[in-house]
């Protein structure tokens, strides 16, 4: 019997992998981050040897009391 629909894994939608400025950024703008991807983000920065506007940006991120 001939097979109409071949069966195999469906596509899936990828999102293009962000900067480490970006994901800094986006994590920085948005209120609902935790903690621990802030902290993860500022370890990347660290390693990467990353920029010092950013390492402070984060820092002042994370230091933000909750209501700010």
């Amino acid at each position: 019997m001939p097979q109409t629909h071949q069966a195999g894994p469906a596509p899936r939608f990828v999102p293009a992998a962000k900067t480490l400025p970006e994901q800094i950024a986006d994590a920085v703008e948005s209120r609902s981050t935790p903690l621990s991807q802030l902290l993860r983000l500022m370890a990347a920065l660290d390693a990467e040897g990353g920029n010092e506007a950013l390492r402070l940006r984060l820092r002042a991120r994370i230091g933000a009391p909750l209501d700010a």
